[in-house]
């Protein structure tokens, strides 16, 4: 049979079987580009600010000094006698804050020293009575005066907050916001109870925004003297 016969030969419809059509693979994500490099100027290398604290790498069965060393290992294995450097930020125990934004204050990153500067130079507050909730800045004033709250009792109140209204359960509470390695500070269902004690004393006079239901668990109850402010996302430095 030649080439010029085969488009008309009907193939027997006994004979075709169905092909399933090739499974679609979906495209790999873009990799972040990198702002433009100003004239005159040379990339020379990159700085990586990892936002991690020891309980939550603990968490992850690894400890910081194993995690940097596999950082640097990948770094040299990708370009062989490529230097490396690492450097662990600290920061007073309960301080606060968003991980990797103490790291780059900590470690002196131009963009969170001026952000940090701009907020110190920013005008006082006027006073006002009642409770302010800045989620932004995990802080909470009572009539002008900071409660004082460890950072696990702000991570109570933030998680109540951000769920207004709904009565959230003590086993829901303990799975969210203690990591099952927190063997000291993990609370069960009974004592649980304590956090809370110890959270509404510091809250004072205000101490029913945080209501009990009981037998159930626990809910915030905004009142006309409660002010909350939500954290903004930032923007990403890299693209």
């Amino acid at each position: 049979m030649s080439l010029a016969t085969i488009d008309h030969v009907r193939p027997s419809t006994s004979h075709l079987t169905a092909v399933s059509p090739a499974p679609v693979t979906p495209p790999a994500p873009a990799a972040p580009r990198i702002r433009p490099i100003p004239n005159g100027t040379e990339a020379r290398g990159f700085v990586l600010y990892v936002g991690v604290d020891e309980f939550k790498a603990a968490s992850a069965g690894v400890e910081l000094g194993q995690l940097v060393a596999a950082l640097k290992k990948l770094t040299t294995e990708l370009v062989p006698g490529a230097e490396t450097h690492a450097a662990v930020a600290l920061a007073p125990t309960g301080a606060g804050g968003r991980d990797v934004d103490v790291v780059r204050l900590a470690l002196q990153d131009p963009s969170a020293l001026a952000k940090h500067r701009q907020q110190e130079a920013e005008p006082a507050e006027e006073y006002r009575s009642g409770v302010v909730i800045d989620l932004t800045r995990k802080q909470v004033s009572l009539d002008g005066q900071a409660a004082g709250l460890t950072y696990k009792e702000f991570e109570l109140l933030q998680y109540l907050v951000l769920r207004e209204g709904r009565t959230i359960h003590r086993a829901e509470l303990i799975a969210d916001l203690w990591d099952a390695d927190e063997v000291e500070d993990a609370p069960n269902e009974r004592t649980i109870d304590v956090h809370v004690r110890r959270l509404r004393s510091k809250l004072g006079g205000y101490e029913d925004i945080v209501r009990t239901v009981r037998g159930v668990g626990y809910r915030f109850d905004r009142h006309a003297d409660v002010s909350v402010r939500h954290t903004s996302t930032p923007s990403p430095d890299l693209f």
